[in-house]
């Protein structure tokens, strides 16, 4: 319950009011004294005792017992079903002669106000791959270069340098293990997202893992020839996600979200090379130490150790 800061009693001081003029038999006036409240409440609070019992010592809701401006049900209803059928809400208000307003509080009650809300929505398809390398998704997040601390830290926009550019984060996260490879580059372009492919190839292959799939999306780097060329060096299939769709792709979006929140934005960096070193170690700790929900709160290299077992 959310007790005002000035309330003189909360639940537990009222029980103890009580306590002191029923069990006590103390007089009010000398309890209401040591409360700090005046008679009137004291005898309130036992009143609502002796008919409630300890449920009449809890605030009672304020919402009025009867509002004669609102709206009739019917006309709720008439309302929703108006909105269902795409009506928008001046052509709703003009149809039932009800101001615009009135008639936009109602949909923002209902949760119609936005036409995103008519549409049903896609089932969540949750998929991890069987095998370590069956999968792995790639995706970049660009990121501004750090000259000095910036407003994430000290909250002042008006200090925000302009012009510093922008360096990008590659990820590529394996489907069944959430294991994870990353670098900070200077570009996404094809040459860098080729050559961070290859280099995550070999660092899964240090840890017995063969790629077979390559999950991006539909960014030129990925369409090129060149990436193209070493997924076949790899011998790797390339999948896409469907376009404006990135949760297809959503395991390498959501630990680019946990690289933001636990590595880019956890600490202030002075300079964006101060940034990029501390990214081995982050990805270290996620990889080795931390605990992942989806993995039965275990870190990734768990999950491959038990993986590899029941392969054996």
């Amino acid at each position: 319950m959310n007790v005002h800061k000035n309330a003189k009693l909360a639940p537990a001081g009222r029980a103890l009011l009580v306590e002191r003029v029923v069990v006590g038999h103390e007089g009010r006036g000398r309890v209401a004294q040591a409360f700090g409240v005046s008679e009137r409440t004291v005898t309130k609070w036992v009143s609502r005792w002796r008919v409630d019992g300890a449920g009449g010592l809890a605030d009672r809701s304020s919402r009025p017992r009867r509002c004669p401006h609102q709206l009739p049900g019917r006309t709720v209803r008439r309302i929703e079903r108006l909105r269902r059928r795409r009506w928008t809400g001046p052509a709703i208000a003009a149809r039932l002669r009800l101001s615009v307003s009135t008639v936009g509080l109602t949909l923002r009650r209902l949760g119609l106000n936005r036409w995103r809300a008519l549409e049903p929505q896609p089932p969540v398809l949750r998929y991890e791959r069987a095998r370590p390398g069956e999968l792995v998704h790639v995706d970049t997040k660009k990121l501004a270069r750090i000259e000095r601390v910036g407003h994430r830290i000290h909250g002042d926009w008006r200090g925000k340098v302009r012009g510093a550019g922008w360096e990008h984060l590659h990820v590529c996260v394996d489907d069944a293990t959430r294991l994870a490879y990353t670098e900070v580059l200077a570009g996404e372009d094809r040459e860098a997202a080729t050559g961070f492919l290859e280099r995550a190839a070999t660092w899964f292959g240090e840890l017995g893992v063969r790629i077979e799939r390559v999950m991006t999306d539909n960014a030129f780097a990925y369409r090129s020839h060149a990436f193209q060329a070493a997924l076949a060096g790899l011998g790797a299939r390339h999948l896409r996600t469907r376009p404006y769709t990135p949760r297809t792709n959503g395991k390498a979006e959501r630990f680019i979200q946990t690289c933001l929140r636990e590595w880019a934005y956890q600490r202030p960096y002075h300079r964006s090379a101060a940034r990029t070193a501390a990214l081995p170690r982050f990805t270290r700790r996620y990889n080795v130490d931390r605990p992942h929900t989806s993995l039965q709160r275990r870190p990734p290299l768990a999950r491959l150790l038990e993986l590899s077992e029941q392969r054996a």
